[in-house]
């Protein structure tokens, strides 16, 4: 008999109204407008499952965990697929949305252009490393405001870099930490922090 799946358990009223709670804090810290807090906690009061809570709490910074603990790798299907590869060679590769990312993942583009956006990806470890290499062509990473940055990449005759942030970071004990490794050859590899997709900056740095 396979084991049950932790995401797809019935959740409590007690689970509903923890999730609304942290809704509320976060309206009240100004991360969710009064419009997007109705529309989560309608959602919240309406879940059933665990995996219907994702959504609603995945781009806030919490204290406690919204889900039951669960084995590794039993994500549900709105976690989106895991990915290792990014590859661009004369071509692009987009990587957007909902994704899951592993403990290493490597990019590369030769002549031509890889984009990595994290900001919705779900990190299944503390700490992703990110082989990032580039030959006459581009590589951007992606990054929210909770997700820690070290850049250890080198360029020759190219940048390697973190770029302006455009939103404040956002960092506490438990941030996932993104490490960048590898080579830009007479090319970019940029890291940048944004806000989340649809979300304004409250304020954008050194403005």
């Amino acid at each position: 008999m396979s084991p049950q799946d932790p995401w797809q358990l019935r959740i409590s009223d007690d689970d509903r109204h923890r999730v609304a709670e942290l809704l509320r804090e976060a309206a009240a810290e100004g991360r969710i407008d009064l419009t997007e807090l109705d529309e989560r906690l309608e959602r919240a009061y309406a879940a059933k499952t665990y995996a219907d809570l994702v959504p609603l709490t995945g781009d806030l910074p919490t204290q406690q965990p919204v889900l039951p603990a669960h084995p590794a790798g039993s994500l549900p299907a709105s976690a989106g697929p895991r990915i290792d590869t990014s590859l661009a060679i004369l071509s692009s590769q987009d990587r957007t949305g909902p994704w899951q990312v592993g403990a290493h993942h490597q990019a590369f583009a030769l002549l031509g252009t890889v984009t990595l956006d994290l900001r919705q990806a779900v990190l299944t470890v503390p700490e992703v490393v990110l082989n990032a290499s580039t030959i006459l062509g581009t590589v951007t990473i992606v990054v929210n405001a909770r997700t820690g940055v070290v850049v250890e990449g080198v360029g020759v005759m190219g940048t390697y870099t973190e770029t302006r942030a455009k939103v404040e970071p956002d960092l506490g004990p438990g941030s996932p930490v993104v490490r960048v490794r590898g080579l830009a050859l007479l090319g970019t590899v940029a890291v940048t922090r944004k806000p989340m997709p649809g979300e304004r900056s409250r304020r954008r740095l050194g403005r």
